[in-house]
């Protein structure tokens, strides 16, 4: 049986301080193909990972060992790494600056993570204004 590898070689970034969970967590995206990155139990260790590894995503546990892990997406954004949010919480509680960003309510399923991973691997086609503004910047 061949397996659907949709994220072949892709370096994601896990980030979760209950390890029966990671590990959960790291099988599905093995089945995925990911090359798994971690798991980060801690914001220090996982920043520390964010600075020391190219990374193309991570899926980012909101609460490690009660602490906050907004300094990691803060870290991950600064990197331009894209990541889901992976948390027992009710997507309304997060501060407004991450309330857009994707979330997967745990427990969650493979489909739904690689559904989550598809939104967030994909190249984006760029928009008009985008390519206006790119035209604009250009000097003749």
């Amino acid at each position: 049986m061949t397996m659907n590898r949709p994220f072949s070689n892709r370096r994601v970034l896990l980030v979760e301080d209950e390890m029966l969970v990671a590990w959960l967590i790291e099988d599905m995206l093995a089945e995925l193909g990911c090359a798994v990155i971690g798991p980060a139990s801690s914001v220090n260790q996982a920043v520390a990972m964010i600075d020391a590894e190219a990374v193309d995503a991570a899926v980012l546990d909101l609460n490690l060992n009660g602490q906050m892990s907004y300094p990691v997406a803060d870290a991950l954004a600064a990197h331009g790494v894209p990541f889901i949010i992976s948390t027992g919480y009710d997507k309304d509680t997060l501060p407004d600056d991450y309330r857009a960003c994707p979330v997967l309510q745990k427990p969650f399923q493979r489909s739904e993570l690689s559904d989550a991973l598809a939104k967030l691997l994909t190249p984006k086609e760029p928009s008009v204004e985008s390519m206006m503004a790119a035209i604009a910047e250009m000097s003749f």
